[in-house]
């Protein structure tokens, strides 16, 4: 049993993707960045909250439509360093990653959607992000 110290966060969690995927599927790391679609993810990431998750599924790859899922957590797991440590400390953007599966457990389907324009200025300041040689991505 973990200590009251051990845990980071109680939720409940949301990962943002564009996949389509059902009640009981489980996310796994393994698969390309985001951000960075030559890495491959040793984590899979993330948030409590609702509107990261949401960033999240606007940014992600691919054509479907933007999706957030109530996820589970089967291990453990940690504050996301990308975020935590180099821009947030204390992590107020309840971002966390982990080695070990998220279980889907339900789907949001409504939230407060990006318009187009902060879209195209998260887009843009990924592509700066990209051009910096010292950026890098904490795998």
């Amino acid at each position: 049993m973990e200590n009251k110290e051990d845990i980071l966060d109680k939720g409940p969690f949301y990962h943002g993707t564009k996949a389509d995927l059902k009640i009981g599927e489980m996310l796994t790391a393994g698969f390309g960045s985001n951000y960075y679609p030559e890495i491959i993810m040793n984590h899979i990431y993330f948030t409590a909250l609702q509107n990261g998750a949401g960033l999240a599924a606007a940014l992600a790859k691919g054509e479907g439509s933007e999706r957030i899922y109530i996820v589970e957590p089967t291990g453990k797991f940690e504050d996301d360093p990308n975020v935590t440590d180099k821009k947030f400390p204390g992590n107020p953007t309840r971002s966390f990653r982990s080695k070990e599966p998220l279980k889907i457990v339900g789907e949001i389907t409504e939230w407060i959607k990006l318009t187009d324009e902060e879209l195209q200025n998260w887009k843009e300041r990924l592509a700066k992000l990209r051009e910096n040689p010292d950026a890098e991505i904490i795998n």
